[in-house]
Protein backbone atom coordinates (compact mmCIF):
# COMPACT_ATOMS: atom_id res chain seq x y z
CA UNK A 1 0.00 0.00 0.00
CA UNK A 2 1.36 3.54 -0.43
CA UNK A 3 0.33 6.24 2.08
CA UNK A 4 0.86 9.68 1.46
CA UNK A 5 0.76 12.12 4.20
CA UNK A 6 0.40 16.41 3.51
CA UNK A 7 1.82 17.49 6.28
CA UNK A 8 4.14 21.13 7.87
CA UNK A 9 5.43 18.47 10.03
CA UNK A 10 6.60 15.50 7.88
CA UNK A 11 9.32 14.74 10.54
CA UNK A 12 6.59 13.63 13.08
CA UNK A 13 5.94 10.68 10.97
CA UNK A 14 9.05 8.81 10.63
CA UNK A 15 9.52 7.02 14.18
CA UNK A 16 6.54 5.27 11.81
CA UNK A 17 9.34 3.65 9.77
CA UNK A 18 11.24 2.50 12.69
CA UNK A 19 8.36 1.01 15.07
CA UNK A 20 8.69 -2.70 15.62
CA UNK A 21 6.08 -4.66 13.19
CA UNK A 22 4.90 -1.80 11.32
CA UNK A 23 8.80 -0.62 10.62
CA UNK A 24 9.02 -3.82 9.48
CA UNK A 25 6.56 -3.62 7.13
CA UNK A 26 8.01 -0.55 5.66
CA UNK A 27 11.44 -2.48 5.39
CA UNK A 28 9.70 -5.40 3.82
CA UNK A 29 7.84 -3.29 0.76
CA UNK A 30 4.21 -4.35 2.22
CA UNK A 31 3.60 -0.58 2.48
CA UNK A 32 4.97 2.79 1.58
CA UNK A 33 5.44 5.92 3.61
CA UNK A 34 5.62 9.27 1.35
CA UNK A 35 5.60 12.60 2.48
CA UNK A 36 4.41 16.28 1.25
CA UNK A 37 4.75 19.50 2.39
CA UNK A 38 2.96 22.27 1.05
CA UNK A 39 5.63 24.59 2.36
CA UNK A 40 7.22 23.46 -0.79
CA UNK A 41 4.52 24.27 -3.61
CA UNK A 42 3.73 27.75 -2.13
CA UNK A 43 4.81 30.31 -4.81
CA UNK A 44 6.09 33.39 -3.00
CA UNK A 45 9.06 34.40 -1.59
CA UNK A 46 8.85 33.56 1.99
CA UNK A 47 6.97 30.13 1.66
CA UNK A 48 4.11 31.82 3.32
CA UNK A 49 0.89 28.20 3.76
CA UNK A 50 -0.80 30.61 6.35
CA UNK A 51 -2.66 33.98 6.36
CA UNK A 52 -5.68 35.86 8.41
CA UNK A 53 -8.73 34.23 8.51
CA UNK A 54 -11.13 36.85 7.03
CA UNK A 55 -13.89 38.10 8.62
CA UNK A 56 -11.36 38.52 11.92
CA UNK A 57 -10.23 36.13 15.15
CA UNK A 58 -7.78 34.67 16.48
CA UNK A 59 -4.86 32.25 15.03
CA UNK A 60 -3.82 31.64 11.36
CA UNK A 61 -5.58 29.54 8.66
CA UNK A 62 -4.08 27.07 6.11
CA UNK A 63 -3.96 28.25 2.95
CA UNK A 64 -5.58 26.62 0.23
CA UNK A 65 -3.44 26.90 -2.88
CA UNK A 66 -0.20 25.15 -1.35
CA UNK A 67 -2.31 22.21 -0.47
CA UNK A 68 -3.86 21.82 -3.84
CA UNK A 69 -0.44 21.79 -5.19
CA UNK A 70 1.03 19.57 -2.94
CA UNK A 71 -1.92 17.00 -3.46
CA UNK A 72 -2.28 17.58 -7.06
CA UNK A 73 1.68 16.23 -7.25
CA UNK A 74 1.15 12.95 -5.78
CA UNK A 75 1.05 9.91 -7.88
CA UNK A 76 -2.77 8.47 -7.94
CA UNK A 77 -2.75 4.95 -7.89
CA UNK A 78 -6.28 3.40 -9.28
CA UNK A 79 -7.73 2.59 -5.77
CA UNK A 80 -6.88 5.88 -3.70
CA UNK A 81 -8.34 6.98 -0.75
CA UNK A 82 -7.79 10.71 0.21
CA UNK A 83 -8.58 11.28 3.58
CA UNK A 84 -8.52 14.49 5.89
CA UNK A 85 -7.58 14.94 9.97
CA UNK A 86 -10.18 16.71 11.74
CA UNK A 87 -11.52 16.96 14.62
CA UNK A 88 -15.19 17.49 13.19
CA UNK A 89 -14.85 14.48 10.96
CA UNK A 90 -16.59 10.76 11.77
CA UNK A 91 -14.82 8.83 14.37
CA UNK A 92 -12.64 6.48 13.63
CA UNK A 93 -13.26 2.63 14.20
CA UNK A 94 -11.68 -0.09 13.72
CA UNK A 95 -14.29 -1.43 10.76
CA UNK A 96 -12.76 1.97 8.72
CA UNK A 97 -9.09 0.47 9.10
CA UNK A 98 -10.54 -2.80 7.67
CA UNK A 99 -11.85 -0.84 4.97
CA UNK A 100 -9.49 1.16 3.96
CA UNK A 101 -6.75 -1.92 4.64
CA UNK A 102 -8.95 -4.08 1.95
CA UNK A 103 -10.44 -2.04 -0.10
CA UNK A 104 -7.81 1.06 -1.22
CA UNK A 105 -4.00 0.43 -2.61
CA UNK A 106 -3.32 4.16 -1.45
CA UNK A 107 -4.44 6.32 1.45
CA UNK A 108 -3.69 10.14 1.25
CA UNK A 109 -3.89 11.87 4.85
CA UNK A 110 -4.17 15.27 5.04
CA UNK A 111 -3.20 16.96 8.19
CA UNK A 112 -3.99 20.17 9.20
CA UNK A 113 -2.15 23.09 11.34
CA UNK A 114 -2.42 26.63 12.74
CA UNK A 115 -5.89 27.73 13.74
CA UNK A 116 -7.77 25.63 11.10
CA UNK A 117 -7.41 24.87 7.35
CA UNK A 118 -9.53 26.76 4.60
CA UNK A 119 -12.87 25.58 3.91
CA UNK A 120 -12.14 24.92 0.38
CA UNK A 121 -9.63 21.72 1.46
CA UNK A 122 -12.42 19.91 2.53
CA UNK A 123 -13.35 19.12 -1.36
CA UNK A 124 -10.06 17.62 -1.67
CA UNK A 125 -11.28 14.57 0.65
CA UNK A 126 -13.14 11.50 0.52
CA UNK A 127 -13.62 11.05 3.98
CA UNK A 128 -12.78 13.38 6.89
CA UNK A 129 -11.83 11.28 10.50
CA UNK A 130 -11.28 12.44 13.68
CA UNK A 131 -9.66 10.15 16.61
CA UNK A 132 -11.53 11.91 19.50
CA UNK A 133 -13.58 14.86 20.83
CA UNK A 134 -10.42 16.74 21.22
CA UNK A 135 -8.42 19.19 19.60
CA UNK A 136 -4.04 19.05 18.66
CA UNK A 137 -1.83 21.17 17.14
CA UNK A 138 -1.69 19.22 13.95
CA UNK A 139 -3.10 16.20 12.00
CA UNK A 140 0.33 14.46 12.00
CA UNK A 141 -0.85 12.40 15.56
CA UNK A 142 -4.04 11.27 13.94
CA UNK A 143 -2.37 10.32 10.51
CA UNK A 144 0.44 8.22 12.37
CA UNK A 145 -2.55 6.54 14.18
CA UNK A 146 -4.28 5.47 10.89
CA UNK A 147 -1.15 4.42 9.03
CA UNK A 148 -0.56 2.35 12.40
CA UNK A 149 -4.19 1.03 12.16
CA UNK A 150 -4.11 0.49 8.61
CA UNK A 151 -0.19 -1.30 7.76
CA UNK A 152 -0.94 -3.62 10.75
CA UNK A 153 -4.01 -5.69 8.49
CA UNK A 154 -2.14 -5.72 5.68
CA UNK A 155 -0.78 -9.52 4.65
CA UNK A 156 2.59 -10.13 6.18
CA UNK A 157 2.60 -7.17 8.44
CA UNK A 158 1.74 -9.40 11.53
CA UNK A 159 2.91 -12.97 11.98
CA UNK A 160 -0.36 -14.89 12.96
CA UNK A 161 -3.86 -13.89 10.94
CA UNK A 162 -6.22 -15.30 13.39
CA UNK A 163 -4.76 -12.61 16.30
CA UNK A 164 -6.17 -9.53 14.42
CA UNK A 165 -9.24 -11.60 14.24
CA UNK A 166 -10.13 -12.08 17.83
CA UNK A 167 -8.91 -8.04 18.74
CA UNK A 168 -10.86 -5.99 20.79
CA UNK A 169 -13.19 -3.94 17.88
CA UNK A 170 -13.01 -6.48 15.37
CA UNK A 171 -16.64 -8.01 15.61
CA UNK A 172 -17.79 -4.81 17.95
CA UNK A 173 -16.59 -6.71 21.66
CA UNK A 174 -14.16 -5.74 23.45
CA UNK A 175 -11.08 -8.85 23.84
CA UNK A 176 -11.17 -11.45 26.05
CA UNK A 177 -8.54 -11.25 28.91
CA UNK A 178 -4.90 -13.29 28.12
CA UNK A 179 -2.88 -14.96 30.64
CA UNK A 180 0.11 -16.99 30.49
CA UNK A 181 2.49 -18.53 32.75
CA UNK A 182 2.82 -18.60 35.90
CA UNK A 183 -0.46 -20.14 36.78
CA UNK A 184 -0.29 -18.07 39.85
CA UNK A 185 1.22 -14.86 40.53
CA UNK A 186 0.56 -13.10 43.90
CA UNK A 187 -2.14 -14.49 44.83
CA UNK A 188 -3.56 -13.89 41.10
CA UNK A 189 -4.56 -17.40 39.71
CA UNK A 190 -4.89 -18.00 36.11
CA UNK A 191 -8.76 -19.12 35.62
CA UNK A 192 -9.47 -23.01 35.69
CA UNK A 193 -11.17 -23.59 32.71
CA UNK A 194 -7.66 -21.76 30.43
CA UNK A 195 -6.14 -24.73 32.06
CA UNK A 196 -8.20 -27.58 31.47
CA UNK A 197 -7.47 -28.20 27.41
CA UNK A 198 -11.12 -28.51 26.91
CA UNK A 199 -11.22 -25.97 23.76
CA UNK A 200 -14.99 -26.07 23.75
CA UNK A 201 -15.31 -24.54 27.10
CA UNK A 202 -12.31 -22.64 26.16
CA UNK A 203 -14.18 -20.98 23.56
CA UNK A 204 -17.13 -20.30 25.79
CA UNK A 205 -15.67 -18.86 28.33
CA UNK A 206 -14.00 -16.37 25.86
CA UNK A 207 -17.10 -15.41 24.35
CA UNK A 208 -18.78 -14.53 27.58
CA UNK A 209 -16.05 -12.71 28.89
CA UNK A 210 -15.95 -10.51 25.62
CA UNK A 211 -19.61 -10.00 26.63
CA UNK A 212 -19.09 -9.07 29.82
CA UNK A 213 -16.46 -6.72 29.51
CA UNK A 214 -18.33 -5.05 26.54
CA UNK A 215 -20.99 -4.67 28.46
CA UNK A 216 -19.36 -3.20 31.50
CA UNK A 217 -16.75 -1.20 29.42
CA UNK A 218 -18.46 -0.01 26.66
CA UNK A 219 -22.38 -0.17 27.08
CA UNK A 220 -22.28 1.85 23.90
CA UNK A 221 -20.60 -1.29 21.84
CA UNK A 222 -22.53 -4.01 23.38
CA UNK A 223 -25.79 -2.37 22.36
CA UNK A 224 -24.61 -2.03 18.97
CA UNK A 225 -23.59 -5.73 18.95
CA UNK A 226 -26.97 -7.05 20.22
CA UNK A 227 -28.97 -5.13 17.71
CA UNK A 228 -26.80 -6.68 14.81
CA UNK A 229 -26.96 -10.09 16.70
CA UNK A 230 -30.98 -9.64 16.78
CA UNK A 231 -30.39 -8.71 12.64
CA UNK A 232 -28.60 -11.91 11.94
CA UNK A 233 -31.09 -14.38 13.78
CA UNK A 234 -34.19 -12.54 12.51
CA UNK A 235 -32.38 -12.91 9.22
CA UNK A 236 -31.62 -16.96 9.80
CA UNK A 237 -35.80 -17.45 10.20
Amino acid sequence: MRLDVVSLAPEALRPLLHLGVIGRAFEAGIAALHTHNPRDFATDRYRKVDDEPYGGGAGMVLKPEPVFAAVEAIPVLPRSRVLLMSPQGQPLRQADLQRWAVGYDQLVLLCGHYEGFDERIRSLAHEEVSIGDFVLTGGELPAAVVINGVVRLLPGTVGTAASLEEESHSALLLEHPHYTRPAEFRGMAVPEVLRGGDHGAIARWRQQQQQQRTRERRPDLFAHWQSRQEQQNRGER
